[in-house]
């Protein structure tokens, strides 16, 4: 083991976080990346996102997207989605992995709502909505340890 490593790590404590604080953590970032299958290889995109009440991730992408093409002719993709904030000098923050199925939304209302709520971060024309059903929701935190 490197002994600045291990010197370093032991002011340094990693804690759970349950599935509320994880959520809310990850409602408090505009930018996660989701992760999928395309053509049996795993591809990560990152995408702005809003978080509803009941934890589901929407997402905004191309109708021409590679998430996009994965999605048709499924009833849903298995994806990982991930948020962090972590401090590169002090080494404390939190990261959020969330893993679940992911749909287009195709009501016309829902639709128009999210297009109002979420702007896209990119030039690029974003005309298709994911959601993303939160199965396994799992963070954790990196604190300072208390001396």
């Amino acid at each position: 083991m490197n002994e600045n490593r291990s010197a370093a790590d032991a002011g340094r404590a990693v804690h759970q976080l349950d599935r509320v604080d994880a959520l809310c953590l990850l409602a408090s970032v505009p930018v996660g990346r989701v992760v999928f299958t395309r053509n049996a290889l795993p591809a990560i995109r990152p995408v702005n996102h809003l978080i509803e009440p009941d934890g589901t991730i929407i997402v905004r992408t191309r109708f021409a997207a590679s998430l996009t093409t994965a999605l048709r002719g499924d009833s849903g993709l298995v994806v990982a989605y991930e948020a962090d904030e972590i401090d590169p000098v002090r080494r404390i923050g939190w990261s959020v992995v969330v893993t679940g199925i992911a749909r287009p939304v195709t009501d016309a209302e829902r639709v128009a709502k999210f297009e109002r709520l979420l702007r896209p971060w990119v030039d690029n024309i974003t005309d298709t909505v994911i959601e993303i059903d939160p199965t396994i929701v799992r963070g954790i935190r990196l604190v300072e340890k208390s001396k």
